[in-house]
């Protein structure tokens, strides 16, 4: 094998790494004898392996060894010196695992910042998201809203305050061909908790005949404050009362918020 090529196969990168078995050892110190190049290769390798973990390391001066050699004396006796030969592949092995952890952990961080990266996308995808949707609910609800209020074959009815709340009021917007009706509660205060309005359909003659035509529940979600009830063909007049969550049977009169003649 060629010099350049034994150089080129990587053995000497092994070899100061202290991972090559004995013979291996003893085929590349023979070869660095009697090969000059084979030797200032491996010379090269050992100075950037040096210069490349001391930059990581921190400087230990001279004083500082023979204290921290001192104390090992004190709990374990003498300290054995080491060849210099095998000091220096000691320290080589040490410096090259070194640089091998320090790569992994620079890969780790690496990964761990990509996917931050994704997660941080994905969060930030998922709140453009809620925006569209959010976005497009508040479109639908002003389109019905304005749909209604343009809507010309509508009979508009104005519910005043009663003496249970004098200053609310309210909006009936009802279709007489198609009995669809909508209300606007946009006058009427937020209801306790545990209660809800409920909409009555009234017939004032021969007597009095309330039809419950659907409660505004979720009022507080509901931003436009224009529900949406069931349809009703007869009406004579509307009314409002405050009932609980779910509604009566028959209005608690002195709950009734509004009422209206049509």
């Amino acid at each position: 094998m060629e010099t350049k090529e034994y150089i080129n196969s990587g053995i000497l990168e092994l070899y100061v790494y202290g991972l090559l078995s004995e013979s291996e050892n003893d085929e590349v110190t023979a070869m660095a004898f009697k090969n000059a190049e084979v030797k200032e290769e491996i010379v090269s390798i050992e100075k950037a392996i040096i210069n490349l973990s001391s930059s990581f390391s921190p400087f230990i001066s001279h004083s500082q060894f023979e204290k921290i050699k001192a104390q090992l004396e004190l709990k374990h006796g003498k300290v054995v010196s080491m060849k210099s030969g095998s000091s220096r592949i000691t320290y080589l092995g040490w410096a090259a695992s070194i640089l091998l952890l320090i790569g992994i952990g620079f890969q780790y961080s690496k990964l761990n910042q990509a996917n931050n990266q994704v997660v941080t996308i994905e969060n930030e995808k998922l709140k453009l998201q809620e925006t569209v949707v959010d976005l497009e609910t508040k479109n639908k609800e002003t389109e019905t809203v304005l749909n209604v209020i343009r809507d010309e074959t509508n009979t508009v009815i104005s519910l005043g305050g009663q003496a249970a709340a004098p200053t609310a009021k309210a909006k009936i917007y009802w279709n007489k061909q198609t009995q669809v009706v909508y209300v606007d509660a946009s006058g009427l205060p937020e209801p306790p908790k545990g209660k809800e309005y409920q909409i009555w359909s009234l017939k004032l003659q021969p007597q009095l005949t309330p039809t419950s035509i659907g409660m505004l529940s979720n009022f507080s979600a509901n931003r436009s404050k224009v529900f949406a009830v069931e349809k009703t063909g007869d009406a004579e007049a509307f009314g409002i009362t405050l009932e609980p969550a779910g509604g009566s049977a028959s209005p608690t009169m002195e709950q009734l918020y509004t009422l209206g003649k049509v």
